[in-house]
């Protein structure tokens, strides 16, 4: 990325990283897990998560690869990393390693990784094929990628999000995020765009996600603690009550018996291969 961009990401994020995954939505946990189990990893693999984020991916990535496996996560937040750092700590992790870095060129050794895994970031980088190739060179010969990205989701997801776009910037109003739009919209798409970036024997896997909030309040917080903190920074306060009303309406349809609300998100995890030199 731009320093810009990378300055302003990292502030994004280091804002968030005292609540980030705290609403009690269960939503990064699964969507990691579904990628972990997708890569099949092993006991002794070395495994890189780009973008760890708070760890979802990188402390369950550690369990499949003990013992005798390492695991490394880079991200652009310092707040972040020191709080998955701490989380590791405290899961008595010892061979992870938590850094600080770019995940659009990531200054790391070439060949030394065995797997390499980037949950719900890709599509935030400004070049992701560009992105790609780089991450194809740190992996071994034959070492194995896995991706997460959007798929389709419900159309009250939409409609959420639509709530904060009168206020957004343009450089905000980007579909790459929701998987509407260039290789993010289509198993095709991401197929078209690993394969690519040098990659070999790529496919795609699906997990539909129930996302259950237990009010529109919980749904707030869920909304808060994401990067979709920043729409809410846009949004002028004096919106944030008509906000709040819309999308109760708009959530209210979607009510089970015990109150909660349930909203549907496929995950599109891609999954791929560095070519084994000859």
């Amino acid at each position: 990325m731009t320093d810009d961009r990378v300055a302003a990401v990292a502030r994004t994020f280091d804002g968030l990283a005292h609540v980030y995954d705290r609403s009690g939505v269960e939503f990064f946990g699964p969507i990691a897990a579904g990628l972990v189990e997708a890569l099949a990893l092993t006991p002794g693999e070395r495994v890189l998560d780009l973008g760890c984020g708070a760890g979802a991916v990188l402390l369950r990535a550690a369990h499949a690869v003990a013992p005798g496996g390492s695991t490394v996560g880079l991200d652009v937040s310092e707040l972040m990393v020191a709080t998955t750092r701490e989380a590791a700590d405290a899961l008595g992790a010892t061979d992870v390693e938590v850094i600080v870095g770019d995940a659009q060129d990531p200054a790391l050794p070439a060949g030394a990784f065995d797997v390499i895994a980037s949950s719900l970031v890709l599509f935030f980088l400004p070049g992701p094929a560009a992105a790609l190739e780089r991450w194809r060179g740190l992996l071994a010969p034959g070492g194995r990628l896995g991706l997460a990205t959007f798929g389709e989701r419900d159309e009250t997801f939409e409609a959420l999000d639509g709530l904060f776009s009168p206020f957004l910037p343009p450089t905000m109003l980007d579909a790459r995020t929701s998987g509407t739009r260039g290789p993010f919209a289509s198993d095709h798409g991401m197929i078209a765009m690993v394969e690519g970036a040098g990659f070999v024997d790529a496919r795609t896997v699906s997990l539909d996600l129930a996302v259950r909030f237990a009010d529109v309040s919980q749904w707030e917080a869920f909304s808060r603690s994401t990067g979709q903190a920043a729409m809410w920074g846009f949004a002028p306060e004096a919106e944030h009550d008509s906000i709040r009303a819309a999308a109760a309406a708009l959530l209210a349809p979607h009510a089970d018996a015990d109150g909660s609300l349930a909203v549907r998100q496929r995950i599109r995890y891609t999954l791929a291969r560095a070519p084994i030199e000859s």
